[in-house]
């Protein structure tokens, strides 16, 4: 059977990174659509008519939306080749809930990191590099969260890592200088084709983040 895979896509969405990674660990071939958010194409609004955002994931013409649900819906369908997910029920329990703090806890903070100042910051800061910590201690002395091999939790979290640079800039901060195991983690993990091809450069991530701070007024 013929398999028909589209990605709708915004280059700097860590979200669609995760998918791009999962798809490129699993082999399979797909179609990028790159969406301007600013007029959101007509099979956008079709293939995700309740939150109307990227990235879409569309398989032989069904759309499957949010992207912690796509990485599991790849694992899923595309058994053959590099499993994503523990085969065991808890340990797949522990990596959905790391996978969860990440979402809980990364793009929040982030964005407050780069879109506000003094004490809004400061706190953020703070609670970014507690989280980190907290994600160092869960990887422990392994390569990877998934243990020998990439993992879910790997997947998830890594493509943050393209706007670390931003963060730090606009925070003037040093991630690596409190976590380091983190970033070794991270520079481990683009060593493997799947990741370094599907994260954008962290420079361009920040000049991006440098012209949205100038068009949401924030200087």
């Amino acid at each position: 059977m013929s398999e028909e895979v589209v990605v709708l896509d915004f280059w700097p969405s860590p979200f669609g990174m995760r998918m791009r990674i999962a798809l490129a660990e699993k082999g399979i071939k797909y179609e990028s659509k790159e969406e301007d958010l600013r007029n959101k194409s007509d099979l956008l609004l079709q293939m995700n008519p309740i939150h109307q955002k990227i990235p879409v994931l569309i398989h032989n013409g069904k759309p499957v939306c949010e992207s912690l649900i796509q990485v599991q819906y790849i694992d899923e369908v595309w058994r053959h080749k590099s499993p994503l997910l523990p085969s065991d029920p808890y340990q797949r329990a522990i990596a959905r809930f790391w996978a969860d703090f990440v979402d809980k806890k990364m793009p929040d903070l982030g964005r407050k990191i780069w879109a506000t100042k003094g004490e809004e910051q400061a706190n953020a800061k703070k609670e970014f590099i507690e989280s980190l910590k907290l994600l160092e201690g869960e990887l422990g002395d392994k390569p990877y969260f998934g243990g020998e091999n990439l993992g879910y939790v790997d997947v998830v979290l890594v493509p943050f890592y393209s706007w670390f640079y931003a963060y730090e800039k606009c925070g003037d901060f040093s991630i690596e200088a409190e976590c380091p195991k983190l970033i070794a983690w991270a520079k481990r993990c683009l060593e493997m084709e799947s990741v370094s091809e599907s994260l954008p450069d962290q420079e361009k991530v920040y000049g991006f983040v440098l012209q949205m701070k100038k068009a949401f007024g924030i200087e």
